[in-house]
C-alpha cells in the first residue's frame, strides 16, 4: 500500500476514514455508558451473574481487558471496512490498469494522470519496437511511437493496395503492446485467418479493425486514434508519414529491389536503402512529438526496414537532430538473416550514419551477454549474437554502453523489462546541454563532427 499516496492532501480519503471513527467512537461510548449504567443499577439473577462477568471479561484484569477490547475492535473494524470496499469497488476494480492499486486510482482521478518522469518517443516497427513498448509500458513515462509505414507484405500490404492506405500492421502491433485492454481483446486484434482460400485468409482482425475504422473516421490517423480509445493505449502510435512509400534497395551486386517484403526475401547484401517517393513528407505530430522529448529511442528492430525507413523521411531525421533529448540506438542482439547477417556492432552504426550523413545518437546500447546466444541459438537459424569485435578501436563522443538486455529465453530477441530499465537510467544520466550546442542544432547543425569511427567512445554500464 502507498502510505505516501494515501496521505496526499486532497484525496479526500482522510477525512472521511476519520468521520467514520468519530463515529464509531462515539456510538461506542454511547453503548459503553448505557451499559454500565444497566450494570450497575440493575441486579442480574445468579444464574446470569456467570455469563455477564464472562462476556465483559471481568476474569482480565485492568487495563488488559480494555486492551483487547480495542485490539478485537480495531481488527474487526479494519478487516470489515476493507472486505466491503472491495465489494463494492468489484465492478471497477477488476478493469483497474496493470499494476495500479485503490490508491492510484484515486489519486488520477483527483489529480489527473501521474506526471511521467520522461518523455519517451520510439521510432522503428516491426517486433523489435513492440518490444521495447512492452517494457516501457510498465515504467511512469509518456510514450510515443514512431512507425514505419513501409510494409507491403503479407495483410497489410493487401490492404494497402486494395484501400490506398498506409500498412496497418506495425501500428497494429505497437497498440496491442502500449495496450491496458482485456487480454481477450489484445488477442482479438493479434487473430490472424486461416490461408484457406477465403478472402480473409491471411488477414489480421486488428489490420481490418484499422482499415474499416479509416473508412468510417475518414482517415487513417484517426482511425489509430479511435484503436487506440478502444484498446485502452498507454501512450500514442504515430505514423511516421501519411505519404504511399515503397521502401527500396540498392544491393551490393547493383540490382534495385522494391518493396520491404522482396528486400527481406532476397537476402542478398544490402548497399544501401531508399524511399520512394525519395522526399515524403513526416507526418506533423511525429515531428512535435521529437522536439518536445526527454529521450529518442532509435530501433531495435529491422535495420534496414524498420529503423532506417524513418530516418530517410527527412523532416524526422532533422528534427531528431534538432532536439535536445538524449538520444540513443538500439543495436540489435542478433543478425537478421537476408539483412544484417555478420553485421558487429561497428557495421549497424556504419550502415546508420551512412544513410542519416553524420552521427545522430549520442548513445549505443549494445547487449554484452552473449551466454544465451552460446546455448540456445541453432545452427540452421543462420544467424548470430551481434559481435563487438572492433569496438575498442572507436573513440569519441558517441558512447557505447554495453548492457544485459537480452531475452535469456528467446536470444534474438531483447528482454522488454531490461531494455525499458537501461534507456530510462541513461536519460536520467543526461547532462543539461549547453546553450550554445542548442542554438547550433536549432540552425541545422550538428556539433558533432567527424567521421563515425572517431564518434564513438565504449562505456560499459
Amino acid at each position: 500500500m502507498k502510505l505516501r499516496t494515501w496521505l496526499r492532501p486532497g484525496m479526500f480519503v482522510k477525512r472521511w476514514i476519520l468521520l467514520l471513527f468519530s463515529g464509531l467512537v462515539m456510538t461506542s461510548l454511547a453503548l459503553a455508558m448505557a451499559l454500565a449504567w444497566v450494570y450497575r443499577n440493575y441486579h442480574f439473577p445468579d444464574r446470569f451473574t456467570h455469563f455477564v462477568q464472562t462476556v465483559t471479561l471481568q476474569f482480565i484484569p485492568h487495563p488488559y481487558r480494555e486492551l483487547v477490547m480495542l485490539t478485537g475492535g480495531a481488527i474487526g473494524i479494519g478487516l470489515g471496512f476493507y472486505q466491503l470496499s472491495r465489494s463494492l469497488l468489484a465492478p471497477f476494480w477488476d478493469q483497474r490498469p496493470a499494476g495500479k492499486g485503490l490508491a492510484d486510482l484515486i489519486q488520477a482521478h483527483r489529480f489527473g494522470p501521474e506526471q511521467p518522469e520522461l518523455r519517451v518517443v520510439a521510432i522503428g516497427g516491426g517486433t523489435g519496437l513492440s518490444t521495447l513498448l512492452r517494457g516501457l509500458k510498465q515504467k511512469n513515462v509518456a510514450i510515443t511511437a514512431i512507425v514505419t509505414v513501409g510494409d507491403d507484405g503479407g495483410s497489410s500490404g493487401r490492404l494497402r493496395t486494395e484501400f490506398n492506405m498506409p500498412p496497418p500492421g506495425d501500428i497494429r502491433n505497437c497498440l496491442v503492446a502500449l495496450a491496458d485492454a482485456e487480454p481477450l481483446m489484445a488477442d482479438l486484434f493479434q487473430y490472424r485467418f486461416e490461408e484457406n482460400g477465403s478472402a480473409l485468409g491471411g488477414h489480421s482482425f486488428g489490420n481490418l479493425f484499422i482499415t474499416a475504422m479509416t473508412q468510417v473516421a475518414g482517415s487513417f490517423e484517426r482511425a489509430v486514434y479511435e484503436s487506440s480509445r478502444v484498446l485502452a493505449v498507454r501512450g500514442q502510435v504515430i505514423p511516421s508519414s501519411l505519404e504511399n512509400i515503397t521502401v527500396c534497395a540498392e544491393l551490393e551486386d547493383g540490382r534495385i529491389i522494391r518493396g520491404e517484403s522482396r528486400i527481406v526475401a532476397e537476402r542478398s547484401r544490402i548497399k544501401r536503402v531508399f524511399l520512394d517517393p525519395k522526399h515524403p513528407a513526416a507526418y506533423d505530430p511525429a515531428i512535435v512529438a521529437i522536439l518536445s522529448a526527454d529521450l529518442i529511442v532509435l530501433g531495435p528492430g529491422s535495420l534496414y526496414t524498420s529503423v532506417l525507413p524513418n530516418l530517410l523521411v527527412q523532416g524526422i531525421t532533422h528534427a531528431i537532430r534538432c532536439s535536445t533529448a538524449t538520444k540513443v540506438y538500439v543495436c540489435n542482439v542478433a543478425t537478421q538473416r537476408g539483412e544484417t547477417d555478420d553485421f558487429r556492432v561497428v557495421d549497424h552504426l556504419r550502415a546508420l550514419h551512412d544513410h542519416v550523413g553524420e552521427p545522430i545518437v549520442d548513445h549505443v546500447l549494445v547487449n554484452d551477454n552473449f551466454g544465451p546466444a552460446a546455448t540456445k541459438i541453432k545452427p540452421e537459424w543462420a544467424v548470430s549474437a551481434v559481435s563487438l569485435d572492433g569496438i575498442e578501436a572507436l573513440e569519441g563522443s558517441v558512447n557505447v554502453v554495453l548492457r544485459d538486455v537480452v531475452n535469456p529465453e528467446f536470444p534474438l530477441r531483447h528482454d522488454p523489462d531490461k531494455l525499458a530499465t537501461a534507456l530510462i537510467e541513461l536519460a536520467k544520466q543526461r547532462p543539461t546541454p549547453p546553450g550554445v550546442d542548442a542554438v547550433l542544432r536549432a540552425n541545422g547543425h550538428d556539433p558533432v563532427s567527424g567521421s563515425l569511427e572517431s564518434q564513438v567512445t565504449v562505456r560499459g554500464a
